[in-house]
């Protein structure tokens, strides 16, 4: 990242930090340049990420555990964002500053079905990047999971070499250097019709 871009991101944070998200917004995240401003949760999409966690805490090793939407941050490249669920050290989380992108083993996304491009383009892009080594995207507008792990290098960029779509009620085994853990999509809920902004 060059000074200009440095500069941006350091006013972008700035500006985060001193704004409050109007009603219906969450807090914004910052990549290529810009703060982006998310939508509110659906309940949904709040319970898929209560039933995920609930899985995951027991399979995970002492003192390893997954957390939700917490702010991360990589000033290098200029990028803020906000997993949706994450597992790494509970020391990493031991903290005043955002968290270490290098700290997370897994992150994981529930897609939101106002903006699904953010999940499968935007972060997918920007995770690699900053050195996620796994992401899973749980999608209950389908209901499919899509799993990349193994960082490589796309059109001389860090992107995942490995990608994996199933349909929800297929468990997903999520194989990381901490070990094997296995999320079992058959009870996640599917977005209603009204979640999607739809006529019943």
């Amino acid at each position: 990242m060059n000074s200009t871009e440095q500069i941006v991101y350091r006013q972008l944070r700035e500006l985060r930090d001193h704004f409050t998200p109007p009603p219906g917004f969450t807090w914004s995240e910052i990549s290529d340049g810009k703060l982006l401003m998310m939508m509110s949760p659906r309940p949904r999409h709040q319970l898929t990420a209560k039933r995920v966690t609930r899985q995951l805490d027991p399979q995970l090793p002492d003192d390893v555990f997954a957390f939700g939407a917490t702010d991360t941050d990589d000033a290098g490249l200029g990028k803020l964002r906000i997993p949706d669920i994450l597992v790494c050290p509970s020391a990493a989380m031991d903290t005043d500053a955002p968290l270490d992108p290098r700290e997370i083993v897994l992150a994981i996304e529930i897609v939101s079905p106002s903006n699904p491009d953010n999940e499968y383009e935007d972060k997918a892009r920007d995770y690699p990047a900053m050195g996620i080594p796994h992401y899973l995207i749980l999608d209950p507008r389908d209901g499919t999971a899509t799993y990349q792990w193994a960082i490589g290098r796309t059109e001389g960029r860090p992107a995942y070499e490995n990608r994996l779509h199933l349909p929800y009620g297929t468990p997903v085994t999520l194989s990381t250097a901490l070990g094997d853990w296995t999320v079992d999509t058959t009870d996640l809920p599917r977005y209603s019709p009204k979640d999607m902004f739809q006529q019943p």
